[in-house]
């Protein structure tokens, strides 16, 4: 596991549930664009520690999405660490929601939850029992609803240019894609390419979701050979973290690009992909596609606004890509350089009002 990122977090709660037992911790790692938007993960953790770190390098890269995406929104994040080994009932699920309910009540608007890994739309009503500041609601409920589907089209979207930097085609039609993880984003994005006629090798840790495969005519891998399988492009759409050095160093690929938070294990992956001469498509651009769709709601945009900022998330990653290019750095590098660029700007307005 990669080293805790150096601390740069405006706040940082971590507490022991009062109903539930469970260690939450809520990272605010910027407001400076507005009050911060990322979803609430609930996963199992070795430790607290772990879960707080993962709280800590979630946020951080949400400041950058957000940023890169043009929202007016800033950073933060969520855990709920559930302990090894032991299942998590209804009545601890709900407890453990009320309990962050009352923590993200505490940061006084500063920071909006959502669902993310482990959780859902329907959580996200027992949060709103405790707190105003949760977004990513049941449509039924007057909410943005599942938001899955706008990431799969943000990811989508983010195809065409990294098949253009890698093969200076956009061309889906015959290329080989591997699609780690086939979750609520995953699927879609399994079956938008199929649809395009696309040779897709897919895998996931649940074994039922091995009947999408046959359904698209796929061909099922074990989850081990996810990242050994030769293939045209990479797509991890699990958990973040798969790409190490020595993964990177036999990767057969061309291209990464999916919508897992967190791919590279660490920071330097970027500039052993692009020495190898693998296109690397930043996971904060690609996968902005919930967080323009939860923002767009609450803006009270309609779906054809939103779909229209949704496909330009590969306007952005082409601009990202023509950027490292012209400068000579990474892609990462580049994408960094858009957020950090947003975010300075906004400061500086900040600074000459105070």
């Amino acid at each position: 596991m990669s080293a805790i990122p150096e601390f740069s977090h405006e706040r940082v709660l971590t507490s022991m549930g009062a109903r539930s037992g469970l260690v939450i911790t809520v990272a605010l790692h910027s407001s400076v664009l507005g009050p911060a938007l990322g979803g609430c993960r609930m996963w199992t953790y070795p430790t607290w520690a772990d879960a707080q770190a993962d709280a800590l390098r979630l946020s951080a890269a949400m400041t950058l999405k957000n940023a890169a995406a043009g929202l007016d929104a800033g950073g933060g994040k969520s855990v709920i660490a559930l302990p090894l080994g032991i299942p998590i009932d209804s009545d601890l699920r709900h407890a453990a929601l009320l309990d962050l309910g009352d923590m993200v009540e505490s940061l006084g608007g500063l920071y909006r939850t959502a669902e993310d890994v482990g959780t859902t739309e329907h959580d996200m009503l027992v949060v709103r029992e405790r707190t105003e500041h949760v977004v990513g609601l049941p449509a039924e409920s007057g909410g943005a609803g599942e938001p899955a589907g706008a990431t799969a089209l943000g990811v989508y979207s983010a195809i065409a240019p990294t098949l253009e930097e890698a093969f200076g085609s956009d061309r889906i039609e015959d290329r080989s894609f591997v699609i780690s993880g086939l979750g609520q984003v995953g699927g879609r994005l399994a079956r938008m390419l199929a649809g395009h006629g696309a040779t897709l090798f897919v895998t996931d840790i649940d074994e039922r979701k091995r009947q999408l495969a046959d359904e698209l005519g796929a061909r099922w891998i074990a989850p081990d050979a996810a990242l050994t399988t030769p293939a045209d492009v990479l797509v991890p759409a699990g958990l973040g973290g798969i790409l190490t050095d020595a993964v990177i160093d036999r990767l057969p690929v061309r291209a990464v690009v999916g919508p897992a938070n967190n791919p590279l294990a660490e920071h330097s992956g970027a500039e052993r992909l692009a020495a190898r001469g693998i296109v690397y498509a930043p996971d904060f651009v690609v996968n902005a596609g919930g967080v323009i769709h939860l923002q767009g709601i609450a803006d009270g945009l309609q779906w054809p606004a939103i779909a229209e900022r949704l496909t330009g998330i590969g306007d952005t990653l082409r601009g990202v890509l023509a950027s490292a290019r012209e400068r000579g750095v990474t892609p990462l590098a580049a994408a960094e350089a858009l957020a950090a660029e947003r975010i300075d700007a906004a400061k500086g307005r900040m600074a000459v009002s105070a």
